[in-house]
């Protein structure tokens, strides 16, 4: 990462305040986070199992994953400013509602789908934040403004987690603790709609754009029809348009391959730490936090070397050499099933992850159009988050409760070195396209 470019991208007042938005509202995923990390898979009351686990992503990544196409489709027409500005105030609203399902003692099905529906309303964030850069830092920037924002959002949810956990210690990890918790994460989430009211309401585009769906004036029931029309029309547009764009294409693939493998080891990872490595709950809640604190370290280091390393070999090249290095590092660190080795392979595969998610954020926004970039970053977020439940979901039908499973790790190794020669053979016969 070139300061000098770094510094020119930070004297953008609308990059800050767009910067300043998203670290607000990751900053409080960390803090909510960690409040249901621990209220799901760390209580004293709760046996976590792999299928238990498997299922916590279920309900609270599939379902909401599936929104992504039409998320992509409303924030392609709605001010993209508009939707950083409430969606924060919309979760925050059911944070507090959650907060009181859990201060009743209530962790069923009504406390799912308030989790549900909190993470979901993200998705519009998360899709905006993307297709909103572009305009606010100039197209030679993106690799930088990418590796500096994104990066930092997400170390700065790490550090939410620390906050949420260090709250944990001072409130408690039963059910009263756990609510206020909540309470402090809605008020974060006010804080970062409120830091979004400064961004220019015609900024971030889309452009040109219709300030409303089709419809206005009619009839409730015609106005829906209308719009479930517009989603699909659009859905087919974006999907024409990635068709067109092989280098988008194979960089959603890469993602989504990588991903499945990440799954896989997290799940590991959870059940090892609460179950393996740790005697208790709350030791186990410790150690989890660790690896995730190690693989932030890792998050910040792949933000730290992408930027040249790109420059130098190309975005294909480095996604190719990630797979390798996970490969390597799961054989040699993760084999031993102990907790020091483990917690160096979580570095590692942090940065892979990040350096992964860089090359890939960067190619969708080299080469898809801006009228289409709300519909590729929300089906990428689908993937993003769906693969990873599937593999959850699959892992969970032979992972062992303490996680120790020698042929699934064998397998990951397997699977990524596969991917590594797999992927660049396929980019070096895409060629490179720019948006017309």
């Amino acid at each position: 990462m070139r300061s000098g470019e770094l510094s020119e991208i930070l004297r953008g007042r609308d990059f800050r305040r767009l910067y300043a938005t998203r670290l607000a509202s990751q900053l409080t995923d960390g803090v909510f986070q960690v409040a249901l990390a621990g209220y799901v898979f760390f209580s004293p009351e709760r046996q976590t199992t792999a299928a238990k686990a498997a299922a916590a992503f279920a309900v609270t990544l599939l379902p909401y994953s599936a929104l992504g196409p039409f998320v992509g489709v409303f924030i392609d027409r709605w001010r993209r400013r508009q939707i950083l500005v409430w969606t924060p105030v919309l979760r925050a609203g059911l944070v507090l509602l959650v907060a009181a399902l859990v201060a009743a003692g209530r962790d069923g099905a009504g406390f799912f789908l308030g989790v549900l529906v909190i993470l979901g309303v993200n998705r519009f964030f998360l899709a905006s934040l993307s297709a909103a850069l572009p305009h606010v830092v100039r197209r030679d920037q993106l690799v930088t403004a990418n590796a500096f924002s994104v990066t930092s959002g997400t170390v700065i949810a790490f550090a939410g987690a620390g906050v949420g956990y260090l709250l944990r210690l001072v409130f408690g990890s039963g059910d009263a603790g756990t609510a206020l918790i909540l309470v402090v994460a809605a008020g974060l989430f006010l804080l970062a709609g409120l830091i979004a009211t400064t961004l220019p309401k015609r900024l971030l585009g889309p452009h040109p754009v219709e300030d409303a769906l089709p419809g206005t004036g009619r009839p409730e029931a015609a106005r829906l029809v209308e719009a479930l029309r517009v989603v699909v029309d659009g859905l087919v547009d974006g999907a024409r348009h990635l068709r067109r764009r092989p280098q988008a294409a194979l960089a959603l693939a890469a993602i989504s391959y990588h991903r499945f493998m990440y799954g896989v080891v997290l799940i590991m990872t959870l059940l090892l730490c609460r179950n393996h490595f740790a005697d208790d709950p709350d030791r186990g809640l410790e150690t989890f936090a660790l690896m995730l604190g190690v693989s932030g370290a890792g998050f910040f280091a792949a933000a730290l070397i992408t930027p040249p390393v790109v420059r130098r070999i190309s975005k294909q090249a480095w996604v190719a050499w990630l797979f390798a290095a996970a490969a390597a590092s799961l054989l040699v660190l993760g084999t031993p099933f102990a907790e020091l080795p483990w917690a160096a392979g979580a570095f590692t595969l942090g940065v892979v992850s990040q350096g992964v998610k860089l090359c890939v954020d960067t190619t969708l926004q080299e080469t898809v159009q801006d009228a289409y970039r709300g519909r590729v970053f929300a089906v990428y977020d689908m993937l993003f988050n769906a693969v990873f439940a599937g593999a959850a979901a699959v892992a969970a039908t032979w992972l062992p409760p303490d996680g120790r499973a020698v042929l699934t790790l064998l397998g990951v190794v397997a699977a990524y070195t596969a991917g590594a020669l797999v992927y660049w053979s396929a980019a070096a016969r895409v060629p490179v396209q720019a948006p017309r």
